[in-house]
């Protein structure tokens, strides 16, 4: 993003080069973090909580560690977070779903039960901090009021702006989701919501999006001034490219949880499915009556 002074104000300005290399070092550093308290985590800490000769993380944590990490980077890095953040809000939308909708549920799922407790135990101590914190009402409110809040003009023009915003905001928006996707995918089963509990909670997730998602594509004219330049890729305008990320934001990101509603559902099915019982019928005949 270029910036020039003109009558005294300062104007941003999308830079022409858009395909041109930027090196995001704060991502290297976030990933390289990552894997050296990973390290630390299976070589330190799990001895100390895991059995000899007992497993300490299963085939199913260490696909969603990687995929998980995968897709952390493939939002936070070139090209994606240069064309998010300078030229096109409809990929900028696209970014935001990873955060919230992919990577999350994927780092639950990549969390071993003995590190889970030991992480609430570090937090909290006991079992009802545990079930205080996968409370959903409380979760999906922080949700959906971090989702409002990032897509008004003011909140999305001045993370443009400023970098350290820029930064809190998607640091806000992964851990409110995180908190939204914990009462469905705690490794600690007994902290989830019944499967009935989660496909009410994943449809009111899908609800709420709506309103912004409504804005960006009946909106007759730009709703964000940084995004609102000449530099145009892909020749999308900003009008399409706003209802762009409204269909992104409703219809995409509302299939995703309903797909997710969907699997609650058949796996809800399955477990309460009368178990077919045989009952062997005696012939009448085969009673002899007694004189």
């Amino acid at each position: 993003m270029l910036v020039s002074w003109q009558a005294g104000v300062v104007i941003l300005a999308a830079d022409p080069q858009i395909w041109r290399f930027q090196f995001h070092p704060e991502v290297w550093i976030l990933i390289a973090g990552i894997l050296l308290l990973t390290r630390y985590t299976l070589k330190v800490v799990a001895p100390n909580f895991v059995p000899p000769n007992s497993e300490i993380y299963s085939r199913k944590n260490f696909y969603a560690f990687w995929v998980a990490l995968f897709a952390l980077w493939f939002a936070s890095d070139w090209p994606m977070h240069d064309i998010s953040e300078e030229y096109l809000y409809s990929v900028h939308m696209v970014q935001h779903m990873i955060i919230s909708l992919i990577v999350p549920p994927l780092l639950l799922s990549a969390l071993p039960v003995w590190l889970t407790k030991a992480i609430f135990n570090t937090l909290g101590g006991d079992k009802n901090f545990t079930k205080r914190i996968s409370n959903p009402i409380a979760a999906g409110i922080c949700f959906n009021f971090v989702v409002i809040v990032t897509h008004l003009p003011f909140a999305v023009n001045y993370s443009i702006e400023n970098g350290s915003f820029h930064y809190f905001i998607h640091l806000a928006v992964f851990i409110s989701s995180l908190w939204m996707w914990l009462p469905i995918i705690n490794p600690m089963k007994e902290f989830r919501i019944s499967l009935p509990t989660q496909m009410v909670y994943l449809f009111l997730m899908s609800v709420v999006p709506t309103i912004p998602a409504g804005f960006l594509t009946f909106a007759g004219g730009a709703l964000y001034d940084a995004y609102d330049h000449q530099v145009r890729l892909w020749g999308i305008d900003i009008t399409t490219d706003q209802q762009l990320a409204g269909f992104v934001m409703k219809l995409v990101g509302g299939v995703y949880l309903w797909v997710w509603i969907a699997a609650r559902f058949f796996q809800w099915s399955r477990r309460n499915q009368p178990e077919m019982v045989l009952v062997e019928s005696k012939s009448d005949d085969s009673k002899i009556p007694t004189k």
